[in-house]
């Protein structure tokens, strides 16, 4: 009778099976990493759309109740006096003490060329906080005995990040709050009448700065300074906005494109990049030139152009 005898492997079988095993297992782990980025990436992704798209909506309705009039009002007139402040003003390449009145007091801005843009309208209904009809973008309602603002700018944070920040004036004081987090760059460009007649459809879109050298480029009437002002409120470009179109770069919080190729953002698109880029800065940004921390973010591009509800006056 044949006596069977157990073997065990030889050293160089066991070497190969060990050696197929760690393949298997970076294989895995490089899956398994692969997934979890990937994940992450559409997490990212999706967070960045939430938060472009309510960005946005914010913002829209901001702009079309600018000038809002209750004709239910006897002295409803008044919203037509041309002597009135223009509805609508902005800033290139500024930033905003939230607490200063208005738009006074403007620094320097901290997210590449990023814009003010700084919007008026009248409350309806009675109360201290009105009908609830009319709100500033922070939500809190203005009642017909008050003029509302809604000013969109970028600031930093407590902890450096860069946030678009909604500016009202509340009961007794400015304040602003974040609307979204993580702007690369926030631009605004205006859409002027120039027709005589204003027909309300814009036939140029300009930034901030070419409206303000526009204005500083008219003949202005008066016998002294309130006169002047009164005048330059009467002429000023700022009153033939007829639409605003707003281009907003936000990245996410975590580093999912590892050495991804960098990307070119035109937030008016490469035709208006190219021509004016360089003297509206903000307008072109390129990952190549962000630190790697921030170069490898998602990133997204958002951008809308609104009608004002009413005319230009």
């Amino acid at each position: 009778m044949t006596s069977l005898r157990q073997r065990g492997l030889t050293l160089v079988e066991l070497m190969v099976a060990i050696t197929i095993g760690l393949l298997v297992l970076l294989f895995a782990a490089a899956m398994l990493i692969s997934a979890n980025r990937g994940h992450a990436a559409q997490e990212e992704a999706a967070r960045l759309d939430d938060s472009g798209r309510f960005a946005l909506e914010v913002i829209a309705r901001a702009v079309r109740q600018t000038a809002y009039v209750n004709w239910d009002r006897a002295d409803a007139g008044i919203a037509d006096d041309p002597t009135a402040p223009p509805r609508v003003v902005g800033m290139d390449n500024r930033s905003l003490v939230k607490t200063a009145d208005f738009i006074s007091d403007p620094r320097p801005d901290v997210a590449n060329g990023s814009d003010v843009l700084a919007l008026r309208f009248a409350g309806a209904g009675a109360g201290p906080d009105g009908d609830g009809s009319m709100t500033s973008c922070a939500g809190f309602g203005v009642s017909e005995l008050e003029e509302g603002w809604s000013i969109f700018y970028v600031g930093r944070s407590a902890v450096g990040d860069t946030e678009l920040r909604c500016k009202y004036r509340g009961s007794t004081s400015w304040g602003a709050d974040a609307i979204v987090g993580g702007v690369d760059s926030f631009q605004v460009l205006y859409g002027l009448d120039t027709d005589v007649p204003a027909d309300g459809l814009a036939n140029l879109f300009v930034n901030a700065s070419v409206v303000s050298a526009l204005d500083d480029g008219l003949t202005i009437d008066g016998a002294n300074e309130t006169e002047r002002e009164l005048d330059l409120r009467r002429k000023t470009y700022w009153k033939r906005v007829a639409s605003i179109k707003v281009g907003l770069i936000l990245h996410g919080e975590k580093r999912v494109r590892m050495n991804a190729q960098p990307i070119v953002f035109d937030v008016f698109g490469p035709a208006y990049a190219d021509a004016l880029g360089s003297s509206d800065p903000g307008t072109r940004i390129s990952e190549s030139d962000m630190p790697g921390s921030l170069r490898e973010r998602e990133r997204r591009l958002f951008s809308s152009t609104i009608m004002l509800r009413n005319p230009p006056r």
